[in-house]
C-alpha cells in the first residue's frame, strides 16, 4: 500500500471521527464534541484536567508554498503539527483540540483555540499543565498549576 493511499484514507476518516466526538471513559452515551463540551463536563463532574501539546512529524510542505516555515518546530527541528490534548487524572484522553503548525507556541495556541476563555467562563474547572503553559498558569493561578520554577531548574 502506498503512503498517499493511507493519507487519503486518513483525510476521509478524520472528519467522521471528529463528528462522532470523544467517548467519555466509564460514562456510556456521553460524547465530547467541542472545547465547550469538555469544560462543561469537567465542571459538572469536578474533574481536574491535564493539558499538554503533542507534536507529530509531517512531510515537508512543497517549496515556494506560503507559510512553509510555519511548520518547522523550534523544539524538534523538524516539520511538525501540534495538537492540544486534554486528559483526566488517570491519563485517559477526553478531547484533542485543534491541529496547528509546529512553529506555534503552546501559549499562543491557548489564546487562539479559546482555552483561556473557557477558564474565564468556568472558574470551578481546575487543570495541571507543563512548562509550555506557564503563562496560562500565571494568569489563572487559582485554577491551573504548573511545575515550580525551582524544580524545573534542578532537573536541567
Amino acid at each position: 500500500m502506498d503512503r498517499s493511499t493511507v493519507s487519503a484514507a486518513v483525510r476521509e476518516i478524520r472528519p467522521l471521527l471528529a463528528a462522532r466526538g470523544f467517548a467519555v471513559p466509564d460514562r456510556s452515551g456521553i460524547r465530547i464534541h467541542t472545547l465547550e463540551d469538555l469544560f462543561a463536563y469537567a465542571a459538572a463532574e469536578n474533574i481536574e484536567l491535564r493539558i499538554d501539546g503533542t507534536e507529530t512529524q509531517v512531510r515537508r510542505p512543497q517549496a515556494h508554498r506560503p507559510g512553509r516555515k510555519a511548520f518547522i518546530s523550534g523544539k524538534k527541528k523538524q516539520n511538525t503539527m501540534k495538537t492540544t490534548s486534554f486528559s483526566d487524572g488517570q491519563g485517559r484522553t477526553l478531547f484533542s483540540g485543534v491541529v496547528r503548525p509546529g512553529r506555534m507556541h503552546d501559549q499562543t495556541a491557548v489564546r487562539t483555540e479559546g482555552i483561556a476563555e473557557q477558564f474565564r467562563l468556568r472558574p470551578q474547572v481546575k487543570a495541571k499543565v507543563d512548562d509550555g503553559y506557564r503563562g496560562l498558569a500565571g494568569e489563572f493561578s487559582d485554577q491551573i498549576s504548573a511545575p515550580a520554577e525551582e524544580a524545573r531548574r534542578r532537573c536541567l
